[in-house]
């Protein structure tokens, strides 16, 4: 898999350490994505999303025509000639995701991707592959980074200058989820619910690398937090790490 390449990040403020590193991991829904992309933006860092490199990685393996199930030959893609090139873009205000240089941004979130991620993500050799290619972005920003996923902090940068672990009710969580895509029937939310615990249960119970809150991470539940309170909240603990 290939590595990180430069990005115009933009101008932003002044960080408040050089190369600060924050690892924020929690469950599917828990808002990780856009507290990220916020506080990588208020802080002037570069940030990283892992969720959407295994989604990239998911896509690439159904658009192989591979059984996401069949970890054999998911290992077998990965590890072989024909193994899919990574790219992230590290810019928060326009973070991308390139697969053998197509832009799979979209696709990564459609249903079939999101019905098949928690089993490759799972397999071992994939993993592996990843974790090292985002610890060669964190090391690479030059000003620092915000890294983002379910795994940061206890396996991919331990030694993070901030460990933040969102969660918030499942209930809450469907509710948001159900906002972004605009369904507001109960129907939707109630699967959406569903989906998502099950999903926790998934990623909580993986042999490899499972969910869970990282040794010194501040666990931040969002339940009754507006968006803001939270990007403050982890600001704030930016400013305080160093």
């Amino acid at each position: 898999m290939s590595g990180p390449s430069d990005e115009g990040t933009g101008v932003r403020l002044p960080v408040v350490s050089p190369h600060l590193v924050i690892a924020i991991d929690g469950p599917a829904g828990s808002g990780k994505s856009s507290v990220s992309k916020a506080v990588a933006s208020r802080l002037g860092l570069a940030y990283l999303d892992t969720g959407a490199m295994y989604r990239a990685v998911t896509w690439a393996v159904l658009d192989a025509g591979i059984d996401p199930d069949d970890a054999a030959a998911v290992a077998y893609l990965i590890d072989g000639a024909d193994s899919p090139a990574l790219e992230s873009g590290t810019d928060p205000a326009n973070p991308t995701i390139m697969v053998n240089g197509t832009d799979v941004a979209g696709p990564i979130r459609g249903d079939e991707v999101t019905g098949a991620v928690s089993a490759v993500s799972a397999v071992p050799v994939l993993r592996e592959h990843l974790v090292q290619l985002q610890r060669r972005y964190a090391s690479d920003s030059a000003a620092g980074i915000v890294v983002e996923g379910r795994d940061i902090g206890s396996v991919v940068l331990p030694d993070a200058d901030l460990k933040v672990f969102l969660t918030a009710d499942p209930s809450v969580r469907a509710q948001r989820r159900a906002a972004e895509t605009q369904a507001t029937e109960q129907s939707h939310v109630s699967a959406t619910e569903e989906a998502l615990r099950a999903r926790d249960a998934k990623d909580s119970s993986r042999a490899v690398s499972p969910l869970t809150r990282a040794d010194g991470a501040v666990e931040l539940d969002t339940t009754d937090l507006t968006f803001e309170e939270v990007v403050d909240a982890v600001v704030r603990l930016a400013q305080e790490a160093k």
